[in-house]
């Protein structure tokens, strides 16, 4: 089972990604020890070019990490087919007990490596690169997580048997299942649609002021995560729901089928994205200081702010028009 493409290519991913990654935390260790743009001596000089390089092989790194999770949840519901009692990507991830962890791990890894790509970003349009050894310092804290979530999705994709039976969502997301997401399918819908509207409302709010008067990035981006946390829960607790016109099928991952039109990426994706996004302006912005960095918060990181505000308002656009859509009636009057 391990030779399956999609497999193939995330463990040929986290490989190549692992030892870009331990050569550039070398690099990370000479920059936070020996960076210093006012010396002209051939140390530092050698440090300037080497970055340059080092920030192209970490971007194309990062990059295959965000297109790692997509795959990494795409071939858990693709493989389904294969496991007795299996019914979306939640059977597959629990034939194997690493198949949660690993998928919680490369969540993490998504978010972080999208925090290194913004401060990265935005470093290299000022003339001294004033977050240099942040985003540096931020390489040495990733690498454990990436070996981590190396370590765990291996394991998961070598204990995958064909012939064990499965529990799927029922299992997960029931009632009587004492888990913590079958405690989140629990609570009430009316007060968790309540704090979600509310709490998309203050993360929209808060963006719209980032991006009208470059303000409140950090702010804006305990918001993102706010939200993020929010929205999934709000998935579980009734969003769900309503794709499904079923009042007791609180499953996250079976959106993702075609059976729902694919309507999971079109909620998951722009998600995902804004609060990559969100946080990573709000936790670059903070660290961004001098005045080389001004103009450029200015611009790009208002941009980027505003463009991560259009993507929570896309994304709560279309769970309004879900719920309008439904013909479940899940709230009384």
């Amino acid at each position: 089972m391990i030779f399956q493409p999609a497999i193939m290519a995330l463990l040929l991913a986290d490989g190549v990604g692992l030892v870009f990654l331990i050569l550039a935390a070398l690099f990370a260790v000479s920059v936070l020890r020996h960076w210093d743009l006012a010396s002209g001596s051939a140390r530092q000089l050698d440090l300037e070019r080497r970055s340059y390089l080092v920030s192209t092989l970490l971007s194309f790194v990062f990059l295959t990490q965000l297109l790692s999770l997509l795959l990494f949840i795409f071939n858990a519901d693709k493989m389904a087919d294969l496991f007795v009692g299996a019914m979306c990507a939640v059977g597959s991830l629990n034939v194997d007990p690493w198949g949660f962890p690993a998928l919680e791990a490369r969540v993490a890894l998504f978010f972080l490596a999208a925090v290194w790509l913004v401060m990265n970003h935005l470093d290299g349009k000022a003339y001294d690169y004033p977050l240099v050894k942040a985003k540096y310092a931020l390489v040495l804290l990733i690498l454990p997580l990436a070996l981590a979530a190396a370590g765990l999705q291996l394991a998961y994709f070598l204990g995958l048997r064909a012939d064990v039976i499965t529990s799927c969502c029922g299992s997960l997301f029931g009632g009587g299942a004492a888990t913590v997401s079958a405690e989140m399918a629990g609570f009430a819908p009316r007060p968790t649609m309540i704090l979600f509207y509310g709490v998309m409302a203050a993360t929209l709010a808060s963006g719209a002021y980032h991006a009208w008067r470059g303000r409140g990035a950090a702010l804006f981006g305990l918001l993102s995560a706010v939200a993020f946390v929010t929205s999934v829960v709000a998935m579980i607790t009734f969003i769900s729901l309503y794709i499904y016109e079923h009042p007791h099928h609180h499953c996250p991952f079976c959106v993702l089928k075609g059976e729902y039109h694919y309507l999971g990426y079109a909620l998951y994706v722009p998600l995902f994205a804004a609060t990559a996004l969100g946080v990573g302006v709000g936790v670059t912005a903070p660290l961004a200081r001098g005045e080389s960095m001004r103009p450029i918060l200015a611009g790009s990181g208002r941009r980027l702010g505003l463009i991560a505000t259009l993507l929570f308002l896309l994304f709560t656009g279309l769970v309004s028009f879900v719920i309008l859509d439904s013909n479940l009636i899940l709230l009384g009057d």
